[in-house]
């Protein structure tokens, strides 16, 4: 059964040791992501077209905004220890910021730099105990993976670059209409009429400048939405699920372990901020 090992918040981002049995769909994240393979069944990830094996020689990264899922390949579980850094990170770190958004490559080679400092962050999210250990281990093993994602790329070949996005002011209004209406199950018929685009050339338009669909985006502030007020609030699973515009809790668990991995209840019952 998936679950949540250990969560970990900080001032740049966040940590969890995942145990996982189960695919997750295509979503995508604000944060940057980094997937590291502990143990059990090795599975598979998509990172946009790419696909990729989680195992010990090859950890896996994801900019802001790409989409990605996640495949079991066996019937074993999987062990992973899985990082989500916000972008502010990427902008105040990145040699360039054309790229500042975006590692270079998806694919992350397990240097001895990088497994030590994955080890020891993952020794302190076994402790599962606050430390003010963690936004140091957070942030030498984010730079390890950023700095080699970059190496023997050709500049230019990165995901999705940065002043591409945001161009069309249509975008930009859709953006606007659905951080003020999250909550709300928003048509997107009524969403692209309202920009004043058809659907198709809406939902072409938007993948082109954020590179993911109008639902991902959607589904990615309802979820942040989410952990948010499960670490901050003390508002029932089945409140927050309201207020955010689902019917039931039953159909809010369904959508956030879908995008999360893990009910709501347990991913509140293990965080910690640290």
């Amino acid at each position: 059964m998936a679950r949540a090992i250990s969560v970990h918040h900080g001032a740049f981002g966040r940590a969890t040791l995942y145990e996982l049995d189960k695919p997750l769909i295509t979503h995508a994240h604000r944060e940057g992501h980094l997937i590291f393979y502990l143990g059990g069944g090795k599975p598979d990830i998509r990172v946009g077209d790419t696909d990729l094996t989680l195992d010990k020689d090859q950890a896996v990264a994801i900019s802001p905004w790409e989409p990605h899922s996640f495949t079991p390949r066996s019937d074993e579980d999987s062990y992973v220890l899985t990082l989500y850094i916000k972008p502010m990170w990427f902008l105040e770190n990145s040699r360039s910021a054309e790229f500042a958004l975006n590692f270079g490559t998806p694919a992350i080679r397990m240097s001895p730099k990088i497994e030590m400092w994955a080890g020891r962050l993952t020794s302190l999210l076994l402790d599962d105990q606050p430390s003010d250990r963690f936004d140091g281990f957070l942030f030498e093993t984010t730079r390890a993976c950023f700095d080699q994602s970059w190496q023997g790329t050709r500049e230019g070949s990165g995901l999705l670059n940065i002043q591409n996005r945001f161009n069309d002011f249509r975008v930009r209004r859709s953006l606007r209409v659905m951080q003020e209406n999250y909550t709300e199950d928003t048509a997107m018929d009524e969403l692209a009429r309202e920009v004043g685009l058809s659907r198709p050339h809406f939902f072409k338009l938007f993948k082109m400048q954020m590179g993911i669909t109008p639902n991902l985006y959607l589904n990615t502030l309802r979820a942040e939405h989410a952990i948010d007020d499960l670490m901050t609030t003390s508002k029932s699973v089945t409140d927050i699920g309201l207020d955010l515009g689902f019917a039931s809790q039953a159909s809010f668990t369904r959508f956030f372990t879908s995008n999360v991995g893990i009910p709501p209840t347990d991913y509140r019952r293990v965080a910690h901020f640290v």
